[in-house]
């Protein structure tokens, strides 16, 4: 058995189903600044990506600085009322999580969340004092599709990115794993898998998962 790889996952819609509850809050918000945006456009420009992209594009100009924070302070705060009395791991993963933490899996979150939603989610979720790195928003310069926090991750394990392995379930999730040089499994949340870039398995669940099973990914 190698011990020395890692699993790290992303975490809005690869540890639990967080996205509707993120569309929730933007609507809120949006309607708030007399903005409605289609099912379409939230599906093709807010999952996965950044606030500041997010904003950005719909607003259709730069927000960034002391008005993206506070804008993103209102959303976020919206997100994590709306979410808090329905969060749950997605079907399987808590037992999957146990199971690379028995067999000497290095394990790791790297979300473009914000830190307060990353502490909300662990402080119902109990995998905290199994990972080995965590990484929030507030952690990297570059969001993805930019590799920095899937290196700074491999880094923080001590695992070459080679010997990585990534749950993602965005486009530009996948793309930032691909960046770094990273196996990936697609989780197919909330997109199909003609939707994300060509990854080395798909799942709808972890229920079927195990070290087993995920093992000759590592090779």
């Amino acid at each position: 058995m190698n011990t020395n790889v890692a699993v790290i996952f992303d975490m809005d819609g690869v540890i639990c189903h967080t996205n509707p509850y993120h569309s929730l809050a933007f609507r809120e918000f949006f309607s708030g600044h007399n903005l409605n945006p289609t099912d379409e456009e939230f599906a093709a420009h807010m999952y996965g990506k950044s606030n500041s992209y997010i904003l950005s594009h719909f607003f259709k100009r730069p927000v960034a600085g002391n008005e993206l924070q506070q804008m993103e302070q209102q959303k976020e705060g919206l997100f994590r009322k709306i979410y808090e009395p329905h969060i749950e791991p997605i079907a399987g993963i808590l037992a999957f999580i146990s199971d690379l933490y028995q067999n000497g899996v290095k394990l790791g979150v790297a979300t473009s969340a914000p830190h307060a939603n990353l502490e909300l989610i662990l402080g119902k979720i109990d995998i905290r004092q199994k990972l080995g790195s965590v990484m929030a928003s507030e952690d990297v310069k570059k969001h993805k599709p930019d590799p920095e926090v899937y290196l700074s991750s491999a880094k923080n394990l001590g695992v070459l990115p080679e010997n990585c392995l990534v749950f993602e379930d965005s486009f530009s999730g996948v793309s930032a794993a691909l960046n770094a040089g990273m196996r990936v499994v697609g989780v197919l949340s909330s997109h199909t898998e003609a939707e994300l870039p060509p990854c080395n398995l798909y799942i709808q669940d972890y229920t079927e998962l195990s070290y087993d099973k995920i093992n000759h990914l590592f090779k």
